[in-house]
């Protein structure tokens, strides 16, 4: 456990010095601050032909979901493509670190710098707490962020799992882009024209889990889908560096 702490403090440090970090984050938050500033006016203008009806949460957790998909693949990149890259992979197989030690370790330092950004985003909620009376359904608070945290945590573990296997950053950017947009938009689109099987790319959807959590239900099969994802990337990744060290 100690190595993963120090494995993930050191990752976590590091993306403070790294300019591909700040820029995520400054688009994330730039970008949820416009959309946020443009519901309010609409709202704001609009408020009796509305009816009542008020902004949530997911005007939030929404898009940033979607800058997740984009994002993450920059994020995780770097994390193990890198050390492969500038040749101090070796001096990680030879450390007393065990190979999931090293990939959970790579994980939770992208999980924390998450974290970070989610903690910021949640100024937004806030103030339309402030804003609505008699303010904001605080469950579906608490259900929207809870899909927003598991969802980046499966997207950074298969980012981490598919860094493992490429020594190129920017291979690993395209083949973690690919999957997580497969895995967000074009895996539902089968469910649609075949008649049998539908079940198993609906369940594989992970847009049609996080939509769910995001409206209030949280269903244990959703939260095992995210926990199996964040299972199978660090499995991919573990065994990546595992066939690494006996080559």
């Amino acid at each position: 456990m100690r190595n993963i702490w120090t494995i993930a403090k050191r990752e976590y440090d590091h993306y403070f010095v790294s300019p591909i970090a700040y820029v995520v984050a400054f688009m994330i938050l730039l970008v949820l601050g416009i959309l946020f500033a443009a519901d309010m006016l609409y709202f704001t203008q609009n408020s009796f032909q509305l009816y009542g009806y008020t902004p949530d949460a997911s005007r939030i957790v929404s898009p940033f979901a979607f800058l997740l998909v984009l994002s993450t693949p920059a994020l995780t990149m770097r994390l193990l493509a890198d050390e492969t890259r500038m040749g101090t992979m070796e001096l990680l197989l030879t450390a007393p670190v065990r190979d999931f030690e090293l990939i959970v370790g790579k994980w939770l330092g992208g999980i924390l710098f998450m974290l970070t950004l989610i903690v910021v985003s949640l100024i937004y909620p806030l103030i339309l707490h402030n804003l609505v009376d008699p303010g904001i359904d605080q469950k579906l608070l608490l259900s929207s962020y809870l899909g927003l945290i598991l969802l980046a945590a499966a997207f950074l573990a298969l980012g981490v799992g598919i860094s493992a296997i490429f020594s190129n950053q920017i291979a690993a950017f395209f083949a973690t882009l690919g999957l997580l947009v497969f895995l967000w938009w074009l895996i539902g689109f089968p469910a649609t024209i075949i008649p049998t099987g539908a079940d198993v790319f609906n369940y594989l959807n992970m847009k049609a889990h996080f939509d769910k959590l995001i409206s209030g239900s949280i269903y244990f099969a959703d939260v095992i889908y995210y926990l199996s994802m964040i299972a199978l990337g660090l499995f991919t990744g573990t065994m990546a560096i595992e066939i690494r060290r006996w080559r």
